[in-house]
Protein backbone atom coordinates (compact mmCIF):
# COMPACT_ATOMS: atom_id res chain seq x y z
CA UNK A 1 0.00 0.00 0.00
CA UNK A 2 2.77 2.53 0.78
CA UNK A 3 4.55 1.46 -2.39
CA UNK A 4 1.37 2.41 -4.37
CA UNK A 5 1.01 5.70 -2.60
CA UNK A 6 5.00 6.41 -3.13
CA UNK A 7 4.35 6.05 -6.63
CA UNK A 8 1.05 7.65 -6.97
CA UNK A 9 2.53 10.98 -5.84
CA UNK A 10 5.96 10.73 -7.58
CA UNK A 11 3.94 10.15 -10.62
CA UNK A 12 1.75 13.42 -9.77
CA UNK A 13 4.61 15.35 -9.08
CA UNK A 14 6.28 14.60 -12.18
CA UNK A 15 3.04 15.40 -14.08
CA UNK A 16 2.50 18.76 -12.44
CA UNK A 17 6.73 19.73 -12.84
CA UNK A 18 6.53 18.70 -16.51
CA UNK A 19 4.64 22.10 -17.55
CA UNK A 20 7.49 24.22 -15.45
CA UNK A 21 10.49 22.29 -17.48
CA UNK A 22 8.78 22.65 -20.39
CA UNK A 23 9.75 26.26 -20.71
CA UNK A 24 13.39 26.12 -19.85
CA UNK A 25 15.67 26.29 -22.74
CA UNK A 26 19.00 23.97 -22.25
CA UNK A 27 22.21 26.61 -22.66
CA UNK A 28 24.32 24.54 -25.06
CA UNK A 29 27.24 27.54 -25.50
CA UNK A 30 28.60 30.44 -24.03
CA UNK A 31 31.07 32.09 -25.43
CA UNK A 32 32.66 35.91 -24.89
CA UNK A 33 35.04 37.60 -26.95
CA UNK A 34 37.21 40.26 -26.51
CA UNK A 35 40.00 41.44 -28.75
CA UNK A 36 42.41 42.85 -26.62
CA UNK A 37 45.22 43.04 -29.46
CA UNK A 38 42.55 46.52 -30.34
CA UNK A 39 43.26 47.66 -27.21
CA UNK A 40 46.30 50.60 -27.62
CA UNK A 41 46.62 51.06 -23.74
CA UNK A 42 48.70 48.94 -21.92
CA UNK A 43 47.23 49.38 -18.41
CA UNK A 44 43.69 49.13 -19.96
CA UNK A 45 44.66 45.43 -22.19
CA UNK A 46 46.30 44.59 -18.88
CA UNK A 47 43.22 45.34 -16.50
CA UNK A 48 41.04 43.27 -18.77
CA UNK A 49 42.92 40.92 -19.77
CA UNK A 50 40.70 37.96 -17.84
CA UNK A 51 37.51 39.56 -19.44
CA UNK A 52 36.44 36.70 -21.80
CA UNK A 53 36.76 33.91 -19.38
CA UNK A 54 35.50 35.79 -16.19
CA UNK A 55 32.29 36.94 -18.78
CA UNK A 56 31.79 33.09 -19.44
CA UNK A 57 32.24 31.74 -15.67
CA UNK A 58 29.81 34.80 -14.45
CA UNK A 59 27.07 33.78 -16.96
CA UNK A 60 27.94 30.35 -16.33
CA UNK A 61 27.17 30.55 -12.48
CA UNK A 62 23.75 32.25 -13.31
CA UNK A 63 22.95 29.15 -15.51
CA UNK A 64 23.93 26.57 -13.75
CA UNK A 65 20.02 24.71 -13.84
CA UNK A 66 20.34 25.28 -17.57
CA UNK A 67 24.00 24.35 -19.09
CA UNK A 68 23.65 21.36 -21.26
CA UNK A 69 25.41 18.56 -19.26
CA UNK A 70 28.41 17.58 -21.79
CA UNK A 71 29.94 19.68 -24.98
CA UNK A 72 27.36 20.19 -27.35
CA UNK A 73 28.88 19.11 -30.65
CA UNK A 74 27.05 20.12 -34.25
CA UNK A 75 24.70 17.90 -36.07
CA UNK A 76 25.44 16.71 -39.54
CA UNK A 77 23.98 19.98 -40.54
CA UNK A 78 25.83 21.67 -38.58
CA UNK A 79 22.82 22.91 -36.21
CA UNK A 80 23.62 22.87 -32.20
CA UNK A 81 20.74 21.63 -29.90
CA UNK A 82 20.45 24.07 -27.66
CA UNK A 83 21.20 27.99 -26.76
CA UNK A 84 23.80 29.60 -27.64
CA UNK A 85 25.22 33.18 -25.85
CA UNK A 86 27.67 34.80 -27.86
CA UNK A 87 29.17 38.61 -26.30
CA UNK A 88 31.01 40.62 -27.94
CA UNK A 89 32.75 43.36 -25.98
CA UNK A 90 33.25 46.68 -27.83
CA UNK A 91 37.28 46.76 -27.04
CA UNK A 92 37.14 50.60 -27.52
CA UNK A 93 34.93 51.20 -24.02
CA UNK A 94 37.66 49.18 -22.41
CA UNK A 95 40.28 51.30 -23.48
CA UNK A 96 38.73 54.73 -23.17
CA UNK A 97 38.01 54.45 -19.31
CA UNK A 98 41.97 54.24 -18.61
CA UNK A 99 42.44 57.57 -20.84
CA UNK A 100 40.64 60.12 -18.37
CA UNK A 101 39.75 60.32 -14.72
CA UNK A 102 36.02 58.23 -14.61
CA UNK A 103 33.13 59.64 -13.11
CA UNK A 104 30.46 57.15 -12.01
CA UNK A 105 29.07 56.47 -15.36
CA UNK A 106 31.62 57.20 -17.36
CA UNK A 107 33.20 53.44 -16.30
CA UNK A 108 31.07 50.75 -18.71
CA UNK A 109 31.89 47.40 -20.44
CA UNK A 110 29.25 47.52 -23.76
CA UNK A 111 28.93 43.95 -25.72
CA UNK A 112 26.67 43.23 -28.54
CA UNK A 113 24.83 39.89 -27.20
CA UNK A 114 23.58 37.73 -30.00
CA UNK A 115 21.21 34.50 -28.48
CA UNK A 116 21.32 31.88 -30.86
CA UNK A 117 19.29 28.54 -30.68
CA UNK A 118 19.12 26.43 -34.08
CA UNK A 119 16.02 24.47 -32.99
CA UNK A 120 13.82 27.26 -31.76
CA UNK A 121 13.84 30.45 -33.23
CA UNK A 122 12.00 32.00 -30.70
CA UNK A 123 14.79 31.69 -28.26
CA UNK A 124 16.93 33.54 -31.05
CA UNK A 125 17.86 37.59 -29.59
CA UNK A 126 20.44 40.32 -30.73
CA UNK A 127 20.91 43.33 -28.52
CA UNK A 128 23.74 45.68 -27.33
CA UNK A 129 24.09 45.96 -23.27
CA UNK A 130 25.46 48.43 -21.57
CA UNK A 131 26.38 48.71 -17.92
CA UNK A 132 28.47 50.88 -16.08
CA UNK A 133 29.61 51.23 -12.33
CA UNK A 134 26.46 53.14 -11.42
CA UNK A 135 24.34 50.34 -12.47
CA UNK A 136 26.39 48.00 -11.27
CA UNK A 137 25.34 49.44 -8.02
CA UNK A 138 29.21 50.71 -6.93
CA UNK A 139 28.72 53.26 -4.11
CA UNK A 140 31.34 55.72 -4.38
CA UNK A 141 31.27 59.12 -1.70
CA UNK A 142 29.95 62.41 -3.56
CA UNK A 143 32.77 64.10 -5.19
CA UNK A 144 34.37 61.60 -5.11
CA UNK A 145 35.25 60.09 -8.68
CA UNK A 146 36.44 56.60 -9.31
CA UNK A 147 39.31 55.89 -10.90
CA UNK A 148 40.14 52.19 -12.69
CA UNK A 149 43.57 50.79 -11.94
CA UNK A 150 44.48 47.25 -11.41
CA UNK A 151 43.99 47.57 -7.68
CA UNK A 152 40.12 48.20 -7.99
CA UNK A 153 39.03 44.52 -8.21
CA UNK A 154 35.56 45.23 -6.99
CA UNK A 155 34.71 47.54 -9.59
CA UNK A 156 35.82 45.05 -12.21
CA UNK A 157 33.63 41.89 -10.65
CA UNK A 158 30.92 44.42 -10.22
CA UNK A 159 30.94 45.46 -13.66
CA UNK A 160 31.30 41.69 -14.85
CA UNK A 161 28.81 40.37 -12.30
CA UNK A 162 25.87 43.39 -13.61
CA UNK A 163 26.71 42.54 -17.19
CA UNK A 164 26.43 38.81 -16.54
CA UNK A 165 22.88 39.31 -14.82
CA UNK A 166 21.57 41.78 -17.64
CA UNK A 167 22.05 39.08 -20.23
CA UNK A 168 20.55 36.46 -17.91
CA UNK A 169 17.36 38.25 -17.03
CA UNK A 170 16.89 38.56 -20.89
CA UNK A 171 16.82 35.15 -21.81
CA UNK A 172 13.74 33.96 -23.00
Amino acid sequence: MIAHRTLATTALVTFLAAPLFAGVDKVAKIDASVDLSAVQNETAAAYWANLEADLENALAARLTDRLASEEVKPDEDGKIDGSQIIVDVREVELANAFERELNLGDAVLVGQVTIVDDTDNTNADGYELTVSLENAQVVVPEGMTVVLSTDTTEAYTRLVDAFADGVVSRLK
